[in-house]
């Protein structure tokens, strides 16, 4: 009965947007399997729609204050009540919302990246709803939950595509299962935003046109980044500690070729399966090859347990850890507690809000992300940051996008998104975030290192 539940959670939220009794009010996020908020009530057959409210784990939803203004400006209030929206607002009522859909991780061991990415969408829609939505249409959000499943991440996005007034849907942190849904992402023709997944692959796709478009970290730069500071910290005997998927395979090519280019060699590269549980064999192959430094791509669950065990190496044979960012996507330092002292791990990250010169869009982004959501005070309360700050800035450039092609549909979307010019956005300003041949807006210029502090938060060590 679950595994029903789960295989029409997505189908039946879009099916019942498109019938006009259909509302999302009873709840900020869906309860069925494959939307189950972080912290939200158990299973049941909810619809899977988020409709930019924060019922569960921001303000209010009756509330009307807009994030942005700080005043009661009930219509322009993203994250309010569906009902009170429609009781003010009947031309609303009458307009198709423009969608957007979320397919990622919400409810298993990575669902932390997946919240955060949602609530920068949020952040995202509430600011573009706030300035009067697109082509006189407000926006929404669709999410659909694909827990980590490739299969079900693929039945997401035929979901979303049957969908007339879903857009564009924006992914999640894993590069296996976005990998998996390429062929049917441009077999439906349906622009793909990805603010975490990394894989090199992903983007350089061989697919002509491209409905692919990454503001985030891609594996062929991260690789490099994480080599050059090994070396530059004087470590040449470096071991890769690699899962065994699509995003560990990415990130193997990018590691040997940085090190063949200093005409260096992994002492050892050890792979591991999702849910390993025990990394004892792989860290014992570590210290035998006389690595220095470990370079570690892992998701929460499998680093959680790899770092916890190198904790219990003696202190003179630990092995100091670069890691890329997949590790902050869960309740990572929490759960590996006391042994965050005793390990020194360090990892990726291409944006902080704690950054001593934040500008004006990003001091607004902060302001707020702490109105909109009641467990935070201040930036060092957003969690898994830079989730939030790729899903902000995607989405914010497909409305420019959009406003530029003036129309919403999705082919001369995507052509749009190729010819964007001049987006000033949160991360930094773009001259050009895409072109025809690139469609990864970041560079290796964007990257810096963070570690965790003493509460858990991620504070970087260099330049933003």
């Amino acid at each position: 009965m679950n595994q029903f539940l789960s295989a029409i959670g997505c189908a039946a939220a879009i099916l019942c947007l498109a019938l006009a009794g259909c509302d999302s009010s009873s709840d900020s996020f869906a309860n069925s399997h494959d939307a189950t908020a972080i912290g939200s009530p158990g299973p049941g057959l909810t619809l899977p729609i988020e409709r930019t409210s924060n019922r569960s784990r921001g303000r209010s939803a009756r509330s009307t204050t807009t994030p942005w203004s700080g005043s009661d400006r009930q219509s322009q209030a993203g994250f309010q009540d569906a009902d009170a929206v429609a009781a003010s607002s009947p031309v609303r009522d009458r307009v198709p919302r423009i969608l957007i859909g979320l397919d990622a991780d919400m409810s298993s061991a990575s669902a932390k990246s997946g919240e955060a990415i949602r609530r920068g969408i949020v952040l995202a829609i509430d600011r573009i709803n706030h300035d009067g939505g697109l082509l006189g249409r407000q926006v929404d959000l669709l999410v659909c939950d694909h827990r980590g499943n490739p299969a079900r991440g693929i039945d997401n996005i035929r979901d979303l595509a049957a969908n007339p007034d879903v857009v564009a849907v924006v992914g999640g942190i894993h590069t296996p299962v976005a990998l998996e849904e390429l062929s049917v992402i441009h077999d439906v023709e349906l622009p793909y935003l990805g603010p975490w997944a990394a894989g090199t692959p992903l983007v350089a796709n061989g697919y002509e046109p491209n409905f692919v478009f990454r503001v985030s970290v891609r594996d062929e730069f991260a690789g490099e980044f994480l080599v050059r500071n090994a070396v530059q910290d004087d470590k040449t005997q470096i071991a890769l500690v690699l899962e065994s998927t699509g995003w560990g395979r990415s990130n193997e090519v990018a590691m040997r070729q940085a090190l063949d280019e200093r005409e260096l060699q992994p002492t050892t590269i050890q792979w591991f399966h999702w849910g390993e549980p025990s990394f004892r064999m792989q860290i014992d192959a570590i210290r035998s090859s006389g690595a220095e430094v470990v370079l570690l791509v892992a998701n929460p669950l499998e680093g959680i347990r790899f770092v916890q065990q190198m904790a219990q190496v003696p202190a003179e044979d630990r092995i100091p850890i670069l890691s890329h960012w997949g590790i902050t996507g869960g309740n990572f330092a929490d759960q590996v507690g006391d042994d965050l002292n005793r390990v020194d791990l360090r990892f990726l990250q291409s944006y902080s809000f704690l950054s001593a010169d934040l500008t004006d869009t990003a001091r607004s982004v902060v302001a707020a992300y702490c109105r909109t959501f009641d467990d935070a005070d201040s930036a060092r309360d957003i969690f898994a940051p830079t989730g939030t700050a790729h899903a902000y800035e995607v989405v914010m450039m497909l409305a420019q996008a959009i406003r530029q092609a003036g129309t919403v549909d999705r082919l001369e979307v995507r052509a749009a998104l190729e010819r964007l010019k001049n987006y000033n956005g949160l991360i930094r300003n773009f001259q050009r975030p895409f072109t025809v041949t690139d469609h990864d807006a970041l560079t290796i210029d964007d990257l810096h290192l963070a570690r965790f502090d003493e509460a858990g938060v991620i504070v970087p060590l260099g330049p933003n």
